[in-house]
């Protein structure tokens, strides 16, 4: 379990987790989560997101808020490519 906290802007890469699962509560700010293939949807304080085994995802803070969420993973992370610039700044609420 952790919490992790994003400044604006901040995001990480997409990622898979193995062997497991996440879930993450969201405690404080604005921030975005993405599956693979779908659009990105905006996350506020009291959202719950599950994700599953296998599913490409990313997740972190809009361009203008801090954001911050309790992480409870089990298993293994691969860590893939990063969000384009380009795409994350197109993203609106």
């Amino acid at each position: 379990m952790s919490n992790v906290n994003f400044e604006p802007g901040c995001r990480n890469d997409w990622h898979i987790h193995h062997d497991g699962f996440q879930i993450l509560l969201v405690t404080a700010g604005e921030g975005w989560y993405q599956e693979e293939g779908k659009p990105a949807q905006l996350l506020k304080p009291g959202d719950v997101v599950a994700i599953h085994e296998g599913v490409k995802h990313w997740h972190g803070a809009t361009k203008d808020s801090w954001f911050s969420h309790i992480a409870i993973t089990k298993g293994t992370s691969e860590w893939l490519e990063k969000i384009d610039d380009d795409y994350y700044n197109q993203l609106t609420k």
